[in-house]
């Protein structure tokens, strides 16, 4: 398939219509899950067909090229034919986390300045309540009944446009926005991130390049937007039922019946997924023989939880884990096998986690530690093979900038002027080995000065996350005497029962004294259950816990 002529991202679409009108595009549950669960579908001459019928309707009705579209549906066929419909018109869909809470949505929609928004009837009563973005909305449009006269209700709509409409996408010009997705605000407010359809095309390019993924494959993407990649791959998205703002409390058995009734090859979940299907699965003796891969990304994904979910699949599957971010993705992409036969160990003994080599047509570098501005890029700045930095990255799906966060791009950007790009700064901290490979080692406001030393996160948990009784730890700073100390916090694996804690912390202590980098952390605590991002579920969010830790050692 040879696609390098497209411009806009939808235009996959109506080329994979051409192709294979009758294979499906996507399946999505419907009702109440049973072990009959009913799908209803698209393929990909319906979805072709219905986007171009939304696309006429939102083009009459005032969304067109360059129009900000906040979008709130649930994953649905609506959703993805809403979604193509926009890139078609040119319009610019704004695609924020619900689960964010209302004061961020708030916020987020405030600085979006949307003209238009498409959402389902709830959705619309919440941006009525909240006074989501009131200033500036002029298109109000529902996926059901209207609740207010100025709405206007899209089933009514297409009801009075039957006919088999054909419309072209718009032809985007190089720096044209495409998308404003929102980060998931685990390091503060998220912040919109500016896609062209030229970023939205780099990535395409890139999965299909690394994961070898082939026309007629069948995804289980459980982060709704992974899924509109299927048709630039040819492949057919099964939308699980599951709540995707709680992807660690999701039911396993609705994950394994769909890959096993629908034969999936491939599928994307976070860490906090794949280790609750892994667990269940072990525990049933679950084998998923259609699976030739796994992708997790989020966070990094624990060497055990890797095992543990490699057993379900064949033998030449594997497990990949793509380091990226909303501004960035991917950048960097290491297999499941190199981790338990290769870095594993380095990782438990404190040298952070790899998240392997750069991907094609990615740079990556890593420059000095500073909160400072970096206005331009110098080579001779880049530090030294093992020497711990920011990690800075380039590349055509590398964004350029954030939507009216003027103060946030000039500190993520920086320019290369001798080379006409720009890196951006990740905000996370690590180093590049004598291989080439990256090896991530926390994010860059996580780490914990101290009048000693500075301490990373990664390499520090990382020796402590070996515990057989330890779920995950995290390191966080606290004030005892006037003095910054470093302190772990600790939570255990479930079922360990309360008296065995103190036995758990002193094992710790011992573990801490083996290695340079963790010989001064004296400190523990247990949590309960740690504070987790909204998309995945798996980033912590060690703010929180330092202000936990805080009252805990003054009280």
């Amino acid at each position: 398939m040879n696609t390098d002529h497209f411009g806009n991202i939808a235009a996959y679409l109506p080329d994979m219509a051409r192709r294979q009108p009758d294979t499906i595009a996507v399946y999505c549950p419907q009702g109440r899950f049973s072990p009959q669960q009913h799908y209803s579908s698209y393929s990909y001459a319906e979805l072709e067909l219905k986007s171009n019928q939304m696309a006429a309707i939102l083009d009459h009705a005032g969304v067109g090229r360059g129009v900000r579209t906040v979008l709130m549906v649930t994953p649905s066929l609506d959703f993805f034919a809403l979604t193509f419909a926009l890139f078609k018109v040119g319009a610019v869909p704004v695609l924020v986390d619900p689960g964010i809470g209302t004061k961020n949505l708030k916020t987020c929609l405030e600085e979006a300045q949307p003209t238009a928004f498409i959402g389902i009837p709830k959705a619309h009563l919440a941006r009525r309540l909240f006074g989501w973005a009131r200033n500036s909305l002029s298109v109000l449009i529902t996926t059901g009944s209207r609740l207010w006269f100025d709405e206007q209700s899209l089933p009514r709509l297409l009801a009075q446009n039957k006919s088999h409409v054909k419309f072209d996408p718009v032809e985007p010009g190089p720096d044209e926005t495409a998308a404003i997705l929102f980060t998931s605000g685990s390091t503060g407010v998220p912040k919109g991130v500016v896609y062209t359809h030229q970023n939205f095309l780099a990535q395409v390019k890139a999965l299909k390049e690394i994961y070898q993924i082939q026309p007629g494959e069948i995804d289980l993407p459980t982060f709704p937007l992974f899924a509109l990649f299927a048709p630039a791959l040819g492949m057919t998205s099964v939308i699980p039922q599951m709540d995707f703002t709680r992807p660690g409390k999701v039911d396993p058995q609705k994950i394994i019946a769909a890959i096993e009734r629908f034969q999936v090859t491939t599928m994307f979940g976070s860490p906090a997924l794949i280790r609750r299907v892994a667990l269940y699965g072990n525990q049933q003796g679950i084998r998923l023989s259609s699976l030739k891969r796994a992708i997790s990304a989020g966070a990094p994904v624990a060497a055990t939880t890797l095992e543990q979910f490699r057993r379900l699949m064949p033998e030449d599957a594997c497990i990949h884990t793509p380091y990226g971010a909303t501004e960035a993705l991917p950048v960097s992409s290491i297999d499941s096998t190199t981790i338990l036969e290769q870095t594993r160990q380095l990782t438990e003994q404190g040298f952070g986690v790899c998240v392997g080599r750069p991907v094609p047509g990615v740079d990556v570098g890593i420059i000095p530690i500073t909160e400072e501005p970096v206005p331009q890029f110098k080579v001779d700045s880049l530090l030294d093979v093992g020497d711990i930095g920011e990690i800075v990255v380039s590349g055509e799906q590398v964004t350029r900038c954030y939507f009216n966060r003027a103060e946030s791009t000039r500190l993520a950007k920086i320019e290369d002027l001798e080379n006409m790009r720009f890196f951006h700064r990740m905000g996370d901290l690590g180093y590049i080995d004598d291989e080439g490979r990256i090896w991530f080692c926390g994010r860059k406001s996580h780490r914990v000065i101290s009048a000693e030393e500075t301490l990373f996160t990664v390499p520090c948990e990382g020796v402590f996350n070996t515990h057989p009784q330890i779920f995950r730890t995290a390191l966080v700073g606290v004030e005892i005497d006037t003095k910054r100390v470093p302190l772990i916090c600790v939570e255990l694996e479930p079922g360990i029962d309360r008296g065995q804690h103190q036995k758990i912390i002193e094992d710790l202590r011992k573990i801490a004294g083996n290695f340079d980098h963790t010989a001064q952390i004296r400190n523990f605590l247990i949590h309960p259950e740690f504070p987790v991002d909204i998309r995945h579920n798996a980033k912590i969010f060690r703010e929180k816990l330092a202000i936990w830790a805080q009252q805990q050692v003054q009280s």
